[in-house]
Parts: C-alpha cells; sequence; structure tokens
C-alpha cells in the first residue's frame, strides 16, 4: 500500500509539471489533456484517478509553475541585500526567461489566458500574484542604508504593487512582441526603472 501510494504521488507531480510545462508556453486551450498526459509519459485513463477536469489540472499546474519559479528566484537571491535583488531583477527581466521552453514565470507567460478562465482559475492566479508580491516586497531595499526599508506597511505594499506589475508586465508585452531587439529595449527599460536608486553593491 505504501509503494501505491508513492506511486500515485509520484504521477501527481509527472502530470502537474508537464501540465506546467505546457499550460505556461501555449496556454489553456491550445493544451489538451492527451497532450499532458503524452508528455509526462502516460496515458489519457490515468488523468481522472489525479484531477477531476482539464480545469483544476490547469489551476494546481499554474501554482506549481509560480512555485517553481519561486524556488528558482529564491536560489538565486537567498539575502535581502541589493546585489540579491539585482540578480532577482536581471534573472527575471531577460531574455532568457523570456525565451523560455520550460515555462517560465505564470503571472507573465498566462497574463492573457487567465481573464476567459473561471473563478478556480482565477483564485489560484490571484493566489500567485500576491505571493510575488509578497515575496518581492521582502527584498525591497532602501538604497541609502542597504537595510529593508521601514517604510509604513500600505506605502511599501504600494512599492512592492508597482514593482511587481513592472515586472510582470514587461515580461508579458516583451513575450508578446516578434521583434526581439525592441523587446530587448524594453528589458532594459524595466531592469532601469526596476533598480533606479539601488546601490550596485550591498
Amino acid at each position: 500500500m505504501a509503494w501505491q501510494k508513492d506511486h500515485k504521488q509520484k504521477t501527481r507531480e509527472k502530470i502537474l509539471n508537464s501540465g506546467a510545462k505546457l499550460f505556461t508556453l501555449k496556454g489553456f486551450d491550445k493544451v489538451g489533456i492527451n497532450d499532458v498526459m503524452a508528455d509526462a509519459g502516460l496515458t489519457r485513463g490515468a488523468f481522472y484517478s489525479h484531477f477531476a477536469s482539464k480545469s483544476e489540472l490547469y489551476a494546481e499546474s499554474m501554482r506549481v509553475a509560480g512555485a517553481r519559479r519561486a524556488k528558482n528566484i529564491l536560489s538565486r537571491s537567498p539575502e535581502e541585500s541589493s546585489a540579491a535583488l539585482r540578480a532577482l531583477v536581471n534573472g527575471y527581466l531577460s531574455q532568457g526567461h523570456r525565451n523560455s521552453e520550460d515555462g517560465g514565470c505564470p503571472l507573465a507567460f498566462l497574463v492573457t489566458d487567465i481573464a476567459q478562465q473561471d473563478e478556480q482559475v482565477r483564485d489560484v492566479y490571484t493566489e500567485v500574484f500576491r505571493g510575488f508580491m509578497d515575496m518581492l516586497s521582502s527584498r525591497l531595499i532602501h538604497p541609502e542604508t542597504g537595510q529593508a526599508s521601514e517604510i509604513r506597511v500600505q506605502a511599501r505594499k504600494t512599492e512592492a504593487m508597482q514593482k511587481t506589475v513592472m515586472m510582470v508586465g514587461g515580461m508579458a508585452i516583451a513575450r508578446a512582441l516578434n521583434d526581439d531587439d525592441l523587446a530587448e529595449e524594453l528589458l532594459n527599460a524595466c531592469r532601469e526603472g526596476m533598480l533606479q536608486g539601488i546601490p550596485a553593491t550591498a
């Protein structure tokens, strides 16, 4: 029984990882259950042992994609310092992230896909957005002292929201452009805006 439970969990994880990759790259409508299961190396028949619907899989896959992107960011910028903030911004607003074939940040990659989805999916997108904003807020640096900012909680929340939108929106628009040079200019402009006033070293 223990093997079966472990096997079922691993199978679910394989489906979610494939869903996170495919949905993030192609969106809800262009990915079918068969596509996800084939990518996971499984048959369609196994799908309904784990998920009630494609919409449920989409929502859970978005949560997995968000957690994966957050883990990637935190592993590169674990500390609260100007250097960590720069690493976070430069990694996110990069051509490598824009051209990712493994699926990037679902906030940016799926932004045009979400408005047409059901409440379950939009709830998860909202959850991922809040998580990203909180993560960014925890890394905002006071440019003069290098220490965590002591501005009022609401002001800090507003700042984090503005910067989250600059990062997510910048990446989303860069992905929509079919001019690589213009996309790079846009990403550069967003990086400069994000890092304005942040010292180059901790």
